[in-house]
């Protein structure tokens, strides 16, 4: 029987695809108008924190000799149920923050691309949004899932129209004297766009959840994460490069949701615009058919392990079909109700937890300079991150703090209800009696 494992060729593969699957072109739009011509910049602080994490990962991942993530090395390594189990609820918010974000830029590119509006009244983008979410639910619950070869070949074309668009763009930024650092404008900006730019910085943990599938993951899975947060980190920095120096920065905040596209019009006209346009449509396409893929199988994990209710089991053990629905009709709502800024914030806010969290578990751990060293500028700089992105969405969006802060306070009283529930129920039924 042949070896059905993947390399280390085709795991960076899936790490790459996961982060630049949708990231990039729902998010830089945001990105862009916090940090300006130093979103190049916002992107390099986002990398190094990611890679600073993606270390503190592959530590821990060795310290229990294990498969896991966060969830995993936080009931391991502590002993603190609650707290895993906070940790993997933030896990799966983080991913319906994500793919509610990948639902959002799909119908934005739609909408754009098909010059649509409204549609008996409603927005044609809430309406794409939320039907793109519905049908991958309906495909995930039939098990109808996207081949590993034809996911390479996506990626590749992907990362292929991506790359000609950053080294054209530069190309054309350069000879036509629009190419500039941003550091004159230096400030907080890059910092706050760190914060929002970390779902474009979210697929790599993945590995360490698929390390079965892996060929010699102690050894394929650290350098596959290294080298596609560096990898990713430039391919970012070349867009941000562009698309900063092409639009100005009202522009981008009108047409944050396509500004890809629309600063490819300038070198490659309209047809670069549908192109960037169509690549946008596979790709957050194929990002949240796989992200929901994943989080359903997450879930499952979770509900077996009793860190999510048994009533999300499935019937059976075929594929996870309450999880599919719970994780649809969330994601459903969340896309066509909420702002892009607010989802993609809401977004970044639970994996800059994550990445923070399982960084601050690493330092605890440390025997060395090293071991030290790069977990806490993963925790300093996740902390920093969310800092600076709350703090600019309390001084110039209120309304999108308000929102975000009652989503995070809504998530957070419902696991600690959850998990504390052998202690709050017999106080309710106490309370009951006394009445």
């Amino acid at each position: 029987m042949a070896d059905e494992k993947v390399g280390f060729g085709e795991t960076v593969s899936m790490a790459i695809g996961g982060m630049v699957g949708g990231g990039i072109f729902a998010a830089l739009g945001i990105v862009a108008a916090a940090a300006d011509t130093l979103t190049w910049l916002a992107f390099v602080v986002a990398g190094v924190i990611a890679l600073c994490s993606g270390y503190s990962f592959v530590r821990l991942n060795r310290l229990i000799d294990g498969r896991g993530g966060p969830m995993t090395y936080t009931n391991r390594l502590t002993g603190r149920t609650t707290l895993a189990g906070m940790l993997g609820w933030t896990s799966i918010i983080g991913y319906i923050g994500t793919m509610a974000l990948y639902a959002f830029a799909f119908g934005g590119y739609f909408s754009s691309l098909f010059n649509l509006t409204t549609w008996a009244g409603i927005p044609i983008r809430s309406v794409v949004s939320f039907l793109v979410v519905a049908a991958f639910v309906g495909l995930n619950t039939v098990g109808a899932h996207t081949t590993g070869r034809l996911e390479d070949v996506l990626v590749g074309l992907k990362l292929l129209v991506l790359l000609v668009f950053g080294i054209a763009g530069v190309y054309y930024a350069g000879t036509h004297g629009q190419l500039t650092t941003g550091f004159a404008h230096l400030g907080i900006g890059p910092v706050i766009g760190a914060g929002v730019a970390f779902v474009a910085f979210e697929g790599w943990e993945l590995l360490f959840y698929d390390q079965d599938s892996i060929r010699n993951p102690e050894r394929t899975v650290p350098r596959g994460v290294y080298v596609s947060i560096v990898a990713a980190t430039v391919l970012y920095v070349l867009v941000g490069v562009v698309t900063t120096n092409l639009l100005s920065a009202l522009m981008i905040k009108r047409h944050a949701d396509t500004a890809l596209a629309i600063a490819a019009e300038p070198f490659f006209g309209v047809t670069g615009f549908v192109v960037i346009s169509l690549a946008a449509l596979f790709s957050t396409a194929s990002a949240l058919n796989a992200t929901l893929f994943s989080a359903a199988r997450l879930s499952k994990k979770m509900v077996r392990d009793d860190f999510l209710p048994n009533r999300l089991s499935s019937i059976d053990n075929s594929e996870p079909i309450r999880p599919l629905l719970v994780l649809g009709a969330f994601t459903a709502a969340l896309t066509s109700l909420g702002t892009l800024n607010a989802i993609s914030s809401f977004a970044s806010l639970a994996f800059i937890t994550i990445f923070g969290a399982t960084s601050a578990l690493a330092v605890t751990r440390r025997d060395s300079m090293m071991t030290t060293l790069v977990p806490a500028v993963g925790m300093v700089g996740s902390t920093s991150a969310a800092i600076a992105l709350l703090y600019h969405l309390y001084t110039s969006e209120f309304p999108t703090f308000v929102l975000v802060m009652l989503l995070v306070i809504g998530v957070v009283a419902v696991e600690l209800l959850y998990f504390e529930r052998d202690v709050i129920e017999p106080e309710f039924e106490h309370v009951e009696k006394e009445m």
